[in-house]
């Protein structure tokens, strides 16, 4: 019995694989899996850090006056002044 697994046996492994999750799951859950399995580059806490220093307060109440979302924070904005 030879156990030897050449490289376009694991691409066809990989694509079935791949074919079956999506036919379980469908397109999304695919990508969602994908995305649990895959190492990212970068590094997010310093990126996300940087983001955030550069939104201010005003930033995110613009942004959700934007998006139509404001009443839904207002209770919050109205906290914050207090």
């Amino acid at each position: 019995m030879n156990n030897t697994v050449t490289v376009k046996d694991l691409e066809t492994i990989r694509e079935k694989a791949l074919r079956a999750i999506k036919e379980a799951v469908g397109p999304v859950g695919l990508i969602k899996f994908i995305q649990m399995y895959s190492d990212g580059e970068g590094d997010y806490t310093a990126e996300r850090a940087e983001k955030l220093e550069k939104f201010s307060r005003e930033d995110f109440h613009e942004f959700l006056r934007e998006r139509g979302e404001m009443y839904e924070w207002e209770w919050l904005i109205q906290f914050e002044r207090a």
